[in-house]
């Protein structure tokens, strides 16, 4: 074949398309369970730190197996159902309709007391947020939390998932005095909120602190029937 035509440029450049599509879908197939079991690492992480217990991708495994004594998934009106809590991601669910959704719920036993660790999900400036939040038993109280994010401003909303910012959750009250929810209010720092409990969002990350305002809210008053039932 001519090397110096058109249909062996075409050739030639398809042969090599494929080959390379072929290349990175044999190596995407043999790292699939690696990352598979890095992202239930990383999950097992995120929990670990709504806790405050702190891990390494060694260590997380058995810290989890061990701290977290209960995992389960509610209905809308607060009843568990069948299903595995750490495989069911709170975005799909909010994905379905209503009637549908199943809401994923750990339980955990930090020295003798019982942490209910709730999943959350919204929107940030630039991309999905998440986190987990962890109740006290009364179900009421936020006992710790921790948040992440997909692409946040470094320095300004990318704050969020510095303990700075979520070890001001500790002791804030998700219900008020007449047991009504109010999830917790995230301001701008030196504002305040007096319908509600409330925290300093990051400066000069607004629409973060929105998104996360929107996230803790959403998510949380998605677990409402569970958190009020006896």
């Amino acid at each position: 074949m001519n090397k110096d035509s058109n249909v062996y440029t075409i050739v030639y450049a398809s042969v090599l398309v494929v080959v390379v599509a072929l290349l990175l879908a044999l190596t995407s197939e043999a790292l699939r369970e690696r990352q598979s079991q890095n992202e239930a690492v990383d999950k097992m992480r995120q929990i670990l730190t709504s806790i405050k217990v702190e891990s390494t991708n060694e260590n997380a495994k058995e810290l989890y197996n061990k701290i977290i004594i209960d995992a389960f998934l509610v209905n809308k009106v607060g009843d568990r159902v069948d299903g595995s809590a750490f495989d069911t991601e709170l975005v799909d669910e909010l994905n379905k309709p209503e009637a549908e959704r199943c809401y994923p719920i750990f339980v955990a036993d930090v020295n003798g007391s019982t942490k209910y660790i709730l999943s959350l999900r919204g929107a940030g400036l630039w991309g999905p947020l998440w986190g987990f939040i962890s109740l006290d038993e009364d179900k009421k109280t936020i006992y710790g939390a921790s948040f992440g994010h997909a692409g946040e401003t470094p320095g300004l909303g990318a704050e969020i998932d510095k303990p700075a910012f979520s070890n001001q959750f500790a002791g804030k009250k998700i219900f008020n005095t007449q047991n009504n929810f109010t999830s917790v209010a995230i301001v701008k720092p030196g504002k305040t909120d007096s319908s509600r409990d409330y925290v300093d969002g990051i400066s000069g990350g607004t629409i973060t602190s929105q998104g996360v305002d929107a996230m803790l809210f959403s998510s949380l008053e998605a677990y409402k029937s569970f958190l009020i039932k006896e």
